[in-house]
């Protein structure tokens, strides 16, 4: 590109049939007969590492078993009872770094069992089946909980108050519900409208009211909840994004990745969202990754993903980077940037990124003096989320790192008031840990509104 030219930010680079072809999805289900050979490959260990890594604690062995016994609903039960959500966690949770890294296969050097795919085969099986709904629910209580956040941290707390027969309110500021699930993820992970699949499966249990467009955005409104409701869950995620913090970050072009990501999970027809012909992406985790790839199956000729650490520092995953490298995107470490440059065509637009070269001095990153500029119609920031919600301090909920700070339960410094997912103070970021979280929250509030239960 040349920056004499006006900034190069399209849609429609590709033809339908290739974009078709380039957000199919990225880990095709396996057959029948794959599953089978996978579940054979299992050992069924007695005190199961799988299960232990899992933050939800399935019982691999067992569903796994079940699958190789040709017991597909069975097995399915297995994994929703112990993780609501197991469908989209079978989709995008990192397993080679959880269950799949303490496989006892690789101790003789071969390859993990293919956990996360079998949990998808099994769970998929039932959501396709003529009678998809496994769970009922217990006798009314009569108690009624509101959980704020319909991702997926609230839908799994919501989920196991439900069947214990607490009345649940949801109520999330999105027009859908499903939080990251439905907004976050890269399309090619969620393909076919799963989020929303797997929410209707969710709320087919009963006893669920899902209620969207509504914020907290008042103390006022969560001292309503409080007297309104016998109990409160707060799974807010996280809402704000960090800045740069350089000249020039207000310049077009210039957007957030979690913005992007979103667009393009709700574009009707993705080769009608715009896209930069050379794209830079600032950040090192999974939300970069995605916006980065995604941005080369758009049609962008370059992608730049730009860390200002080593790659063994990133948050993204091996898997995650490899990927990265395989759709084309160029990984730059040990570079910050300093400034988004002006496009010498269109002042108002970005035209590229100035980086400062980076080395760690006692335990610090330093700039070395060296700098590196790359051109860009695009820039997308993945430097990551805040919670950035000044209402929390004002209702007077205790906070630490920015975060709600909670007991292992999820109970907060407020009175029947508690939270989880990525809003919560100490956790990993992970979609299966958010769904734990919403689990043992609600046995914390069902202990409590149901003390003889």
């Amino acid at each position: 590109m040349s920056l004499t030219q006006a900034p190069d930010v399209r849609a429609s680079r590709l033809s339908p049939a290739q974009i078709a072809q380039n957000f199919s999805d990225a880990s095709p289900p396996l057959t029948p007969a794959q599953a089978l050979v996978e579940a054979q490959r299992c050992l069924y260990c007695f005190d199961a590492p799988c299960a232990t890594a899992c933050p939800t604690h399935i019982d691999v062995p067992s569903f796994i078993r079940r699958i190789a016994d040709g017991n597909l609903r069975g097995s399915a039960r297995a994994i929703l009872e112990a993780n609501p959500l197991g469908g989209m966690c079978a989709r995008v949770c990192p397993t080679e770094n959880l269950c799949e890294a303490v496989c006892v296969r690789t101790a003789d050097g071969g390859p993990p069992v293919a956990i996360g795919r079998l949990q998808r085969h099994a769970v998929d099986a039932l959501m396709a089946s003529a009678q998809p709904q496994l769970f009922t629910r217990a006798a009314p209580t009569g108690r009624r909980v509101a959980v704020v956040g319909a991702g997926p941290a609230g839908l799994a707390c919501a989920h196991t108050l439900a069947r214990q027969g607490h009345a649940v309110v949801v109520l999330d500021a999105k027009p859908k519900g499903g939080g990251l699930n439905e907004y976050g993820l890269a399309a090619y992970k969620t393909v076919d409208h799963f989020a929303q699949a797997e929410l209707n499966w969710l709320l087919g249990l009963g006893g669920i009211e899902l209620r969207t467009g509504w914020a907290l955005q008042t103390p006022e409104q969560l001292q309503a909840l409080r007297q309104g409701f016998d109990a409160v869950f707060l799974g807010l995620g996280l809402a704000n994004t960090h800045t740069l913090g350089v000249p020039g970050e207000d310049l077009a072009g210039v957007e957030d990745a979690v913005d992007f990501i979103a667009r393009l999970r709700q574009a009707p027809d993705p080769a009608a969202l715009p896209v930069g012909r050379q794209v830079v992406v600032v950040g090192g985790g999974m939300t970069a990754v995605d916006a980065a790839v995604q941005s080369k199956l758009l049609g962008a000729h370059e992608v730049h993903l730009v860390y200002r650490r080593g790659p063994e520092h990133m948050s993204a995953s091996r898997a995650e980077q490899d990927w990265a490298l395989t759709h084309g995107v160029v990984i730059h470490h040990w570079l910050a940037p300093a400034a988004v440059e002006p496009h010498p065509g269109q002042s108002s637009h970005c035209g590229g990124v100035r980086f400062q070269r980076q080395a760690l001095v006692d335990g610090r990153l330093v700039a070395t003096g060296e700098t590196l500029v790359l051109q860009a119609d695009s820039v997308l920031k993945a430097i990551g989320q805040t919670l950035g919600n000044p209402v929390l301090a004002q209702c007077g909920l205790a906070l630490r790192d920015g975060r709600i700070a909670t007991d292992a339960d999820g109970r907060t410094s407020l009175e029947g008031v508690w939270a989880g997912g990525d809003c919560r103070a100490g956790g990993l970021d992970l979609t299966v840990e958010a769904v734990q979280h919403g689990k043992l929250a609600a046995a914390s509030i069902h202990a409590t509104l149901c003390p003889q239960a």
